[in-house]
């Protein structure tokens, strides 16, 4: 059964009640970027706001002091509305997170505005660290998603998307040792750590050609070397392996190592290997992303369901997505084109008007779906029968 216009005006209102707090919000939070796990001065303004209207906020879930929690309604089902805040090194939200913040904070307000007269509850998680510190694991990790039915945020990009892949990742890190000489007058007798670091590049670039579309592989080089008249005694890189899935990602990591092993193997050095949990694909649950493209449509922006033309990137939200329902679509704060996130003219465009507004309207549409999902039994079973699908 759809959402009644009656409810759906009701939400509406309640965003537009808001929009000077919530304009506020995204604008603190753009100007004061705050790294992975530090986004202290964020989450107070998040949970002094939500607490400003009414709701109890639980802080610090998963051993993470920026996490927080809100929560109105009872009973279910429960749906969680999240919010990220965390920024980038150097070029701060130019991945946008304050409007994803803002679009999550303004659509928990709507939906609470009615979850009394639709039944069930709506949940705000501030989920940190998305920009690789994996926040939303933790919390996987620690049940806070085990009482929820389904989950959904949006994040800017260049166009509008109900349901873009996410790619499956992990981090290494691959420290070489050598043995120091002479760089000059005796470099027969050194071991070059930094020539089996570049070659683990230059191998890898070898591989490509067996790689699956969708594999990305990049890295830079953190240390590489110790003064230009030394061999260098040691050096180390750092990679990011991604893939369309899990099992892709298995037989390119494999390569990868392989690589480094034969690099240090080539130049006499030692490689230890590290590596750091990644992401999961992203599973788009198709019923409840064509509900948030039909509520999109009704507020003016009709969204493509897909655009092969773009490539992917990874996120935390792809792990949610194998435990609960998710949706995770996006919505242009640029023209199409002119430029994606982690560039410098993204981050201005996050703190811009249009960016302001487009999380407005992420926030009504948000919270349209959110309500028909908790209204809707029927809605609720598909989006359920699909996830368990597969």
């Amino acid at each position: 059964m759809p959402l009644s216009a009656d409810i759906a005006r009701a939400i509406d209102q309640a965003v537009e009640r808001e929009r000077a707090a919530l304009a506020t919000l995204s604008k603190n939070i753009h100007e004061n970027p705050e790294l992975r796990f530090e986004e202290h001065k964020a989450a107070a303004w998040i949970a002094e706001l939500c607490e400003a209207r009414g709701f109890t906020v639980e802080r610090g879930l998963a051993g993470m002091p920026t996490s927080l929690r809100a929560r109105a309604g009872k009973a279910t089902p429960r749906v969680a509305i999240l919010a990220e805040y965390d920024a980038l090194p150097e070029i701060g939200h130019a991945c946008g997170h304050n409007l994803i913040a803002t679009s999550g904070v303004g659509a928990f307000f709507a939906v609470a505005s009615v979850v009394e007269r639709i039944g069930g509850e709506v949940v705000l998680l501030g989920t940190p660290a998305e920009e690789g510190g994996g926040g939303k694991i933790k919390m996987i990790d620690a049940g806070v998603f085990g009482e929820i039915d389904a989950a959904m945020m949006f994040h800017p990009f260049d166009r509008d998307i109900l349901a873009h892949p996410a790619l499956a990742s992990c981090w290494y890190t691959f420290q070489f040792h050598g043995k120091p000489a002479h760089a000059a007058a005796a470099p027969h007798d050194g071991a070059s750590a930094l020539t089996a670091c570049m070659d683990t590049f230059r191998l890898v670039d070898g591989q490509r050609v067996h790689f699956r579309d969708g594999v990305r592989v990049h890295g830079f080089v953190t240390n590489g070397g110790q003064a230009v008249n030394i061999v260098p005694e040691t050096a180390a890189c750092e990679i990011s392996v991604r893939a369309r899935d899990l099992e892709e990602l298995t037989r390119v990591r494999a390569i990868v190592e392989r690589c480094a092993r034969g690099a240090a193997m080539a130049s006499g050095v030692e490689v230890a290997i590290s590596v750091r949990q990644g992401y999961r694909d992203m599973r788009n649950n198709l019923a409840m992303a064509r509900t948030f493209g039909h509520h999109m449509e009704a507020l003016g922006r009709a969204a493509r369901e897909t655009d092969g033309r773009v490539g992917a990137g990874s996120t935390d939200m792809g792990d949610v997505s194998h435990v609960v329902p998710s949706i995770h679509p996006y919505l242009g704060i640029v023209d199409e084109g002119a430029c994606l996130c982690h560039e410098h003219p993204f981050e201005r465009a996050a703190g811009s008007e249009r960016g302001l507004e487009t999380a407005l309207v992420a926030a009504k549409a948000l919270a349209r779906t959110c309500a028909e999902v908790l209204a809707d039994p029927d809605l609720c079973a598909r989006i359920k029968a699909e996830w368990r699908a597969g």
